[in-house]
């Protein structure tokens, strides 16, 4: 029996009874492109990373399997089934020929064969042991993807991720350093909206119960290019409401002889929210007028 005919045959239907893309919020990520190969120029690429299955609960992934044919050894899988788990950041790991399935715990090493796949509910608990209603607020707001026509880079997700998760975690200083064209505008958009929709705010993030109101984002530029490119940038996405997003520019606060504030996602460059008329003969930068 070779690996497709093990996948179809085995593999499948024992996700399908431990209730993946059966339960609310599951699914099951086939032939899943982890890279499309480093670019080796003239045209070339190298060979992409395919996972044999990713799979999903709650817009989360929480697990990575490498799939071998019947009778092939399980742990013959074992090597890039950690490679694919440390590339997307997944802590749990499996690599099964349809009769074995060997399991790895990425956080604390542990590994060995699982009598069964866990439920999508098991390995949520198993992956966050402890409970956080903001990381799980975050978690139920999938990525937009303008229609389908883009699709959130490795370790992008992991970037956006990891800040949600400081975030939920109450820390109020967090620094990402991205080289040029990774996207970086990209994935302040996604933790933005992420932000946005689950209505994180610094007076209810602190309190038990439901949010109540959406927060005020703003996005700091050195050069005024950059911000109206990041203007753009998030307009693109068509997810903020038209009104959501505005561009803050010196002629504007001069000609209205105020910073604008009704809006919730503001863009600006330092030099505009660093000056101001002075009040009383003290310095008054904008950013002030902003509680």
């Amino acid at each position: 029996m070779n690996e497709a005919e093990t996948r179809a045959e085995h593999i499948d239907p024992a996700l399908k009874a431990a209730g993946w893309g059966v339960a609310e919020g599951s699914r099951i990520h086939r032939e899943y492109p982890i890279t499309l190969g480093r670019i080796e120029g003239h045209g070339r690429r190298a060979k992409p990373l395919i996972a044999d299955y990713v799979l999903v609960y709650r817009n989360t992934k929480l697990a990575v399997i490498e799939a071998k044919a019947w009778d092939e050894e399980p742990t013959e899988g074992v090597g890039q089934a950690k490679a694919y788990a440390d590339k997307l950041a997944i802590r749990f790991t499996y690599a099964t020929n349809g009769q074995a399935l060997y399991g790895i715990d990425m956080q604390t090493g542990k590994e060995g064969e699982w009598a069964s796949y866990p439920s999508p509910e098991e390995l949520w608990n198993l992956t966050f042991a402890e409970a956080n209603a903001w990381r799980d607020r975050f978690a139920a707001i999938p990525f937009p993807d303008k229609s389908g026509s883009w699709t959130i880079r490795f370790y992008q997700e992991i970037a956006v991720n990891r800040v949600l998760e400081c975030i939920a975690d109450g820390r109020n200083r967090i620094l990402l350093t991205l080289a040029t064209g990774t996207g970086k505008t990209s994935i302040a958009f996604q933790i933005a909206w992420k932000l946005f929709q689950a209505r994180w705010n610094l007076t209810d993030w602190k309190k038990d119960g439901e949010p109540l109101r959406r927060p005020r984002i703003l996005f700091l530029a050195d050069r005024n290019t950059l911000a109206t490119q990041a203007n753009n940038d998030f307009t693109s996405f068509a997810a903020f409401a038209e009104d959501a997003l505005l561009r803050i520019k010196p002629e504007d606060i001069r000609k209205k002889g105020k910073v604008p504030k009704n809006s919730s996602l503001f863009f600006t460059i330092f030099q505009t929210f660093m000056s101001g008329p002075p009040k009383d003969g003290h310095a008054s930068p904008y950013f002030g007028e902003y509680p």
